[in-house]
């Protein structure tokens, strides 16, 4: 059967539901804020607003659950070489103007470490950030041209933590919106911190 990498739509997928579910998590912090200040009509436009997201947050992972059974996984080795290329290609940067996805696994590492080994991603990203002050080009503070509010950095360090869950260096079954270090995430940490 002739497809695309089908593993770049679920990751993308996670990546929605993640953002979701950050968003759902804000909104309930504004709800809960308003409702200890007594503003009984703002806590309730947060329910909601909470209500609606979750709703559509669970849409969502019904059509990712649809789309692991319309198209299972296959073995990245079974793409022919155009396929792979046209797919690399598509809608990126020209290779080496960005920071490279792996120049984000020890800088995540060490957040989630100083925070006792998970967080919430929103906080995770943000220190991520001042983490790589030094290392981020310019061309990393660029907004997306799918998401003009997102820039490419944050969108590379959650590819970043789809890839390091994916090779065991973050837990898999994680709560939605946390981001947990494994066992092999902290015997990694500590191998290349003393290099």
């Amino acid at each position: 059967m002739i497809q695309n990498n089908p593993t770049n739509v679920v990751a993308a997928f996670e990546i929605l539901l993640e953002e979701i579910e950050t968003e759902i998590d804000f909104i309930n912090r504004v709800g809960a804020r308003a409702f200890e200040a007594r503003d009984y009509d703002r806590a309730k436009e947060a329910l909601e607003q909470a209500g609606k997201l979750t709703a559509y947050r669970d849409r969502l992972a019904a059509m990712k659950r649809e789309w692991d059974v319309l198209v299972p996984a296959e073995d990245e080795e079974t793409e022919d070489a155009e396929t792979k290329e046209s797919r690399r290609n598509l809608g990126r940067l020209q290779r080496g103007l960005r920071t490279p996805e792996d120049s984000y696994y020890l800088p995540i590492l060490r957040v989630l470490a100083r925070r006792g080994g998970s967080g919430e991603v929103a906080d995770v990203l943000e220190e991520v950030r001042e983490e790589m002050k030094g290392i981020l080009r310019d061309v990393d503070f660029q907004p997306l041209a799918s998401d003009p509010h997102n820039p490419r950095w944050r969108n590379a360090a959650q590819w970043a933590r789809n890839s390091m869950v994916n090779e065991g260096l973050l837990k898999k079954g994680s709560p939605r919106g946390i981001w947990e270090i494994s066992e092999k995430g902290r015997e990694y940490l500590k191998e290349h911190e003393s290099v």
